[in-house]
């Protein structure tokens, strides 16, 4: 079973960057498929980023597509998610999660979640 751990998170101003990082550890991390998901306050979780397990693959929700970037670093069990531009309306709890079935960007189908770690930016 994987255990992820999220980092990152902050008060950022509009248009400003933030990186997040999530540790893995388990033995299907390097396997896995990983997404990044958030939930703003009165929402429901939506998805964000997903990377497959080799890289290869990548997609994006349309609201960030060309201003984030999603990565992953299998030797250091790390996923990354590059925020640029960021929007008010990013503002949400941000969860790094994996998958070890088919590629999927469904919030059901993703079974390890971290705790979250909170983005806030303010304008």
């Amino acid at each position: 079973q994987v255990q992820l751990v999220e980092s990152g998170g902050g008060l950022v101003q509009a248009g400003g960057s933030l990186t997040l990082s999530c540790a893995a550890s388990g033995r299907t991390f390097s396997t896995s498929s990983m997404g990044w998901f958030r939930q703003a306050p009165g929402k429901e979780r939506e998805f964000v980023a997903a990377i497959s397990w080799s890289g290869a693959a990548r997609d994006y929700a349309d609201s960030v597509k060309g201003r984030f970037t999603i990565s992953r670093d299998n030797t250091k069990n790390t996923g990354y998610l590059q925020m640029n531009s960021l929007k008010p309306e990013d503002t949400a709890v941000y969860y790094c999660a994996t998958r070890t079935g088919g590629w999927s960007t469904r919030v059901l189908d993703f079974g390890a979640w971290g705790q979250g770690t909170q983005v806030t930016v303010s304008s």
